[in-house]
């Protein structure tokens, strides 16, 4: 009895497994708007990710700024350096990270020498 129970009980999974191994295959279409693609394109021109920048330095004399930026590539040449002009004051802000954890390691660098360095994320213009 033992041994026909076994034999049945096997033979069943074995038809249970070969049922399922034989999956369907098909085929799906999409039919979509053409707009979605052109969507979807304008989508990738738009810079809607958010960009974090360390700030390093300010003040209203440019040639200060200037020779602020000139310091700062000399000690750290790893991360693009602009200064830029925000009434009334020039400002030199670094770097271009994508994310907060790379904005704070940059940051855990720069004060060493910029005690008053901050991170930030600069208001994107809607061009």
């Amino acid at each position: 009895m033992n041994k026909i129970f076994k034999y049945i009980s096997l033979t069943t999974i074995a038809l249970c497994l070969s049922l399922t191994l034989h999956a369907q295959q098909g085929k799906v279409n999409v039919d979509q708007d053409s707009d979605i693609d052109k969507l979807i394109e304008y989508k990738k021109d738009i810079k809607t990710t958010k960009v974090y920048r360390i700030q390093v330095y300010q003040n209203v004399d440019p040639d200060k700024a200037e020779r602020e930026k000139s310091n700062f590539l000399n000690l750290y040449n790893e991360w693009p350096v602009e200064i830029v002009w925000n009434t009334p004051n020039y400002k030199v802000w670094v770097g271009n990270f994508a994310t907060r954890l790379e904005a704070d390691r940059a940051m855990a660098k720069i004060k060493k020498e910029y005690m008053n360095a901050i991170i930030f994320q600069p208001k994107l213009d809607n061009k």
